[in-house]
């Protein structure tokens, strides 16, 4: 099966640089097979005979030193992504900000789903995907008002992505 792997806080700070050709390697050590990388904030491609994220996470913990959340998803996943549109064509064509991605380790309950979704604002929206959460904000991230500390501790550990990056990776690497 074929997969990607996002890797969570990947070149964030001085003591969390990897090379994409270091993911490759860490990888291809790991016992993944036709691995690649895009990008450089921790995207990785490859195939395996089975779900790899418990021991592709330990083998780069030991590795690097310090912890790595991978969240995988399989072909047919990453594909329902690239093709979800959890906002109609006109908010987002309104937006000047990028819809961005958070992938999750598993889709939170109802409860807390009804939870994250009523931090959502007109500026900030908000949407659940399969194990994913969907955030338009209306400008750049960094200038959202939206309680990202909430919204963490509702939805737990993530990772993001642009939709656009959801849509090249998957275009490239699964088509």
């Amino acid at each position: 099966m074929r997969y990607a792997a996002f890797l969570r806080a990947v070149n964030l700070g001085r003591n969390r640089r990897v090379t994409g050709a270091q993911l490759k390697a860490l990888f291809e050590e790991a016992g993944a097979e036709d691995v690649a990388t895009f990008r450089t904030s921790g995207n990785v491609v490859f195939e395996a005979p089975r779900d790899m994220t418990k021991k592709l996470e330990s083998h780069l913990e030991n590795a690097l030193g310090h912890d790595m959340a991978i969240f995988l998803r399989s072909a047919n996943q990453l594909k329902a992504m690239a093709a979800h549109e959890p906002f109609p064509a006109h908010e987002l064509n309104a937006s000047k900000g990028k819809l961005q991605v958070l992938l999750l380790r598993s889709k939170p309950s109802a409860a807390k789903q009804k939870q994250a979704l009523a931090l959502a604002t007109d500026e900030d929206r908000l949407a659940f995907g399969a194990r994913e959460l969907y955030w338009l904000p209306s400008g750049g991230t960094m200038n959202s008002t939206l309680d990202q500390k909430a919204l963490g501790q509702l939805i737990g550990q993530a990772t993001q992505r642009t939709q656009g990056t959801i849509e090249q990776l998957f275009a490239k690497f699964f088509v």
